[in-house]
């Protein structure tokens, strides 16, 4: 597409950063990567952080340090990447969906207390498009029940609920530096905690069960994998977030204008971003009635959208078993459409994004 609705942002300081680690011979897991995750969890406010292979590992092994596994119950919501769900799988543990907040598209607080059962384990909310989860009412609630928290930040990098960064208000955070989200490792991801035990032991599960996550050393303390991310990766992520914050200012204007273009529109329904939220806008998601005509009018057009997400995850064959009632996700899923606002776009392209979109409605 002419205008694609991701793009990742790459130059010649990531290259030259690569290069020094390249030419340094310690291209795997080494000191980039604890630079990298002293970094990011200074960025974040949070005591700790470790670097994974992928957001999906990351979730994983969150759950294995949370002691989560066979027979638990995980609440999270339907209207997500199928990456949390498998997450859940994979540790053994059953998923729980929740309904999600109509204006926000996140996991509702009030449904998934409504899920909790002497089985519960744990709550996973998704910070959808960049927006956090209502991360404060669902600590109260997890505090309540004596429940881990553990959010998938994988497209919230910098997103912020009150005051507080994602990525120091739950137990542990998730998140994904695959290329399309706001920063990018290449493959990567990342935990982020202010608890030391639960650090102490996704920093030994990402290692094979080392005690102190150190390569060489062959004493194993518990069960453990290999989910380590490279120095290749750590060079490009520490340049990556330095730019960070440019980025998601870039996006915020980006989608800012695109409101103000498509305000007065009838058969849109824009995004909302509750009060005291910072957003991110990892997508730029409006609901219509019609998202494959507008996605059709968009392609022919030369511009990109994206359905994130076009099924409820319940509704694939290894998740159907789980499927709940949630009807206001239900309603949602077949409406959204998600419009390019990332960083690489001008405002003469987010202008042309706006009005094509004004044609589709009048056509």
């Amino acid at each position: 597409m002419r205008i694609n609705i991701a793009k990742p942002l790459i130059d010649e300081d990531e290259i030259t950063e690569v290069s020094r680690v390249m030419r340094s011979g310690m291209i795997a897991s080494g000191p980039e990567t604890k630079l990298f995750e002293d970094e990011f969890a200074k960025y974040v406010g949070a005591k700790y952080a470790c670097a994974t292979t992928n957001g999906t590992t990351a979730l994983t092994l969150a759950l294995l340090a949370a002691g989560v596994g066979p027979g638990d119950e995980v609440i999270t919501t339907p209207f997500t990447f199928v990456a949390t769900a498998n997450a859940i799988l994979s540790s053994g543990a059953i998923p729980v969906f929740a309904d999600i907040d109509e204006d926000t598209f996140n996991l509702s607080p009030s449904s998934a207390e409504s899920m909790i059962t002497e089985k519960t384990k744990a709550i996973m909310p998704v910070h959808l498009y960049g927006l956090s989860a209502n991360i404060i009412e669902l600590r109260k609630i997890t505090d309540k029940h004596n429940l881990a928290l553990i959010g998938d930040a994988a497209q919230s990098h910098g997103a912020k609920c009150g005051d507080e960064f994602v990525g120091s208000l739950a137990d542990m955070e998730c998140f994904s530096f695959y290329p399309t989200k706001n920063m990018t490792t290449g493959e990567g991801g990342m935990i982020t905690t202010n608890d030391e035990t639960l650090f102490s032991l996704v920093n030994s599960i990402r290692n094979h069960g080392r005690p102190t996550s150190t390569l060489g050393t062959y004493e194993y303390d518990r069960y453990g994998l290999n989910m380590r991310l490279t120095d290749i990766g750590s060079a490009i992520g520490r340049v990556q977030l330095r730019k960070l914050t440019e980025f998601n200012s870039t996006r915020a204007r980006n989608a800012t204008l695109l409101s103000e273009l498509l305000s007065n529109c009838d058969g849109i329904k824009l995004p909302i971003v509750p009060q005291g939220y910072k957003h991110v806008w990892h997508q730029y998601t409006i609901r219509v009635s019609d998202r494959a005509s507008l996605s059709s009018y968009l392609r022919k057009n030369d511009i990109g959208s994206g359905s994130y997400y076009p099924r409820l995850i319940y509704e694939y064959p290894h998740l159907q078993q789980y499927k709940s009632d949630c009807p206001v996700a239900e309603s949602l899923v077949d409406e959204v459409i998600s419009l390019p606002v990332h960083a690489g776009l001008s405002t003469e392209e987010i202008k042309e994004v706006a009005e094509c979109v004004k044609n589709w409605l009048i056509s």
